[in-house]
């Protein structure tokens, strides 16, 4: 599988979009658009291995809900992640068993040298 979950209106996706080699054969998922699906949750945290790693702490609602103050489980960041698209790090490229999450600078090289040395 070659998927990318991202938001068409966020500015930092499309950048990353571009600049990565090789997305002819990519599926994009706008996840405003068309929700991510517990199904599909479940299959990229087999590849994260935790559902924290896939959580925004950045996202507004984040600290606007109070949710920075508590103690969150797996569980807690599995279903917030299904209730609100602005939770799930983004963007989240999937490469068939390797996974990209999020924005950083490393993360995006790593995914870049991935797409060019396969």
């Amino acid at each position: 599988m070659r998927k990318i979950y991202y938001l068409k209106t966020c500015d930092t996706c499309k950048k990353i979009i571009q600049s990565l080699p090789k997305t002819d054969d990519f599926l994009f998922q706008d996840i405003k658009e068309e929700p991510i699906t517990v199904k599909q949750l479940e299959e990229i945290h087999v590849l994260a291995g935790s559902y924290e790693i896939l959580f925004s702490k950045r996202a507004k609602l984040y600290k606007e809900m109070g949710l920075k103050d508590e103690n969150l489980s797996e569980s807690d960041f599995k279903r917030y992640i299904l209730e609100h698209y602005t939770f799930l790090n983004r963007p989240v490229i999937v490469i068939d068993k390797t996974i990209f999450i999020g924005n950083s600078p490393k993360t995006v090289q790593a995914a870049i040298d991935f797409l060019t040395n396969e």
